[in-house]
């Protein structure tokens, strides 16, 4: 027993010379800290506290506790902002959509990073490690600057689910090729070549009737070729009108450019590429008429078996594979999205990123912030992160996404991969709320039919203007 003694106080004696004392506190002086964290309700924040729990330790000694607020996405900007603004500080660190950065960061709630990434070689590190999209559109306010205020907790984009009971079925492969002169896309490769032409034959090919025949087997229910983001909560239409835009040539307003936001919204090529995504209703599920096709419905249709293909955003793919919840478990494909043909052959494949940072709020003391800024790099750490991706979630990290055997930790990642460098992102400034809220209002009123595509965009264009005019943010 003596002996066994000796040993712990070498190993102690030892421990102290290589850390410092502050690395080995007694028992006494550990202290309790909590970080309460306000997330979306979703499975890449559950798994964070599931794996904070399982596995963290802080290297202080302290004990750390991380208690996320789980908040469902339809009201979460409502939720953290009436906390925010409410003076309560409840939060020491937030999950936040990007772009709610310029607005937070402006009204002294987000906390700058700079100085403590420069003081900090692991922040450092980490900051030189993120994928320059990530890096633009998770961290920095202004956008595009080198100003830094997150890092990212969980990246996303928009991808192509499919049934390959359906697109590699021979029946099926020869009827589209009769009917349309092209191949029904199976392979990966294939979906590579796919546009927005060919997104609307299958849609028109796939939309059968109740007791149509329909792969192998009979409909059960009427079914449809296609589904996508029509949904007027939150931000879901804009996410996917805005990709359409960029693809046919269009810009929404820039806000590290001088544009005015009349001419440019609503041009000509933006009408266009706003009419065409239009036009791609008539063959998805008639939810898309009501203006509540958003994310969650796409991704519950295609789990019940009720649609050939999807776009989503590949952060809700891990429970379509899952048998427990969805029909089409063993069915499922993923491949990266359609996109605009153009005059060279080429595809042009922008979309507006999803995902988002985590923050921290401004009135921590230095030993929460210190502790808060070590839960960010054990996330951001390598083992962590490699185990997230292969739980469902994805990484914004060079390291990580450069591992060769990255695509082959979920069935879903090489379309992650190939599609995020054709990320673009919305509004970062303070006023994004009211031009978010006023956009979604126009955009719905045309996808139920209320309006023109042209009505819309005119009355968005001109909202816009005004507002950031109003605001400055047009020269």
């Amino acid at each position: 027993m003596r002996k066994f003694r000796l040993g712990l106080a070498t190993m102690a004696t030892a421990a102290v010379a290589a850390f410092g004392p502050a690395a080995l506190p007694s028992p006494a002086a550990a202290k309790d800290i909590v970080i309460n964290m306000a997330a979306p309700d979703w499975l890449p924040t559950r798994f964070m506290q599931e794996e904070f729990n399982n596995s963290y330790k802080a290297k202080s000694g302290n004990n750390v506790k991380l208690v996320i607020d789980f908040i469902p996405w339809p009201s979460f900007y409502q939720r953290v902002a009436a906390s925010l603004s409410s003076g309560e500080k409840k939060y020491q660190m937030l999950v936040t959509d990007s772009q709610w950065l310029g607005d937070f960061a402006e009204g002294g709630h987000y906390l700058k990073l700079n100085k403590l990434i420069e003081a900090d070689p692991e922040l450092k590190a980490m900051l030189d490690d993120m994928h320059q999209v990530a890096k633009d559109d998770y961290s920095s306010y202004p956008y595009k600057t080198q100003n830094y205020y997150g890092f990212p907790q969980f990246p996303d984009d928009i991808i192509t689910y499919y049934r390959k009971d359906l697109f590699c079925n021979p029946t099926e492969c020869a009827n589209f090729r009769k009917q349309f002169n092209k191949f029904l896309p199976c392979y990966y490769h294939e979906w590579e070549d796919v546009d927005w032409d060919e997104w609307e034959s299958i849609g028109k090919f796939f939309t059968r009737k109740k007791g149509d025949k329909l792969g192998d087997g009979i409909a059960d229910d009427d079914f449809y070729g296609i589904a996508f983001q029509a949904g007027k909560g939150y931000d879901f239409s804009t996410m996917q009108i805005n990709g359409l835009i960029w693809e046919w040539g269009g810009d929404i307003w820039d806000e590290t450019q001088t544009k005015p936001a009349l001419g440019i919204v609503n041009s000509d090529i933006a009408v266009k590429a706003f009419q065409r995504y239009l036009d791609l209703l008539k063959f998805a599920p008639p939810v898309a008429k009501t203006g509540q096709m958003d994310i969650f419905v796409i991704q519950d249709l295609f789990m019940q078996g009720k649609v050939a293909a999807i776009m989503d955003w590949v952060g809700l793919a891990k429970p379509v594979i899952d048998p427990k919840l969805s029909k089409v478990a063993d069915k499922a494909g993923f491949a990266i999205g359609p996109g605009k043909r153009l005059p060279d052959g080429s595809i042009s494949r922008w979309a507006n990123i999803g995902g988002q940072p985590f923050v921290l709020t401004t009135w921590n003391s230095d030993e929460v912030v210190h502790e808060a800024l070590e839960i960010v790099k054990w996330w951001l750490s390598t083992p962590v992160q490699v185990n997230f991706v292969k739980h469902g979630g994805q990484s914004g990290m060079l390291s990580v996404m450069g591992d060769p055997e990255y695509a082959t930790w979920a069935p879903y990642n090489r379309a992650y991969l190939d599609s995020y460098k054709w990320q673009k992102d919305v509004w970062h400034i303070p006023e994004f709320f009211p031009l978010l809220t006023e956009q979604q209002e126009q955009f719905d009123k045309a996808i139920t039919g209320q309006i023109s595509a042209k009505q819309a965009l005119d009355t968005v264009a001109t909202f816009q203007d005004k507002l950031l005019r109003e605001a400055g943010r047009i020269k």
